[in-house]
């Protein structure tokens, strides 16, 4: 299992969100957040803007489908701008469903 979080634009998260459900990837967190990459914010006009809103997008799949759910959400948070967003993919060695107690997903 894999864990992926995706940092993308509030404005590209429900279609991100909604995309995934219409391919059978259902369960996910989002998160709103503020944050900066590597321009380290955005100056408009003389008002620099330090830090910016995100949307954290966390979800747990199988092995199998990562490179699917990448694909997926690098479709719809895609400009071409900075502040496109970022996704990372660390390793799951654990996953209980507090209410049955079960193991996996």
């Amino acid at each position: 299992m894999k864990l992926i979080k995706a940092i993308v634009r509030p404005e590209a998260a429900d279609d991100i969100a909604d995309y995934l459900a219409e391919e059978g990837f259902n369960s996910m967190t989002k998160i709103s957040a503020f944050g900066r990459g590597k321009q380290k914010g955005i100056t408009v006009g003389t008002i620099h803007y330090d830090e910016l809103p995100k949307t954290l997008i966390m979800m747990v799949v199988e092995d199998n489908d990562v490179d699917k759910v990448i694909g997926l959400v690098k479709e719809k948070a895609y400009t071409g701008n900075f502040g496109d967003g970022k996704i990372f993919v660390t390793q799951v060695e654990k996953a209980f469903t507090i209410r049955t107690d079960s193991a996996g997903l």
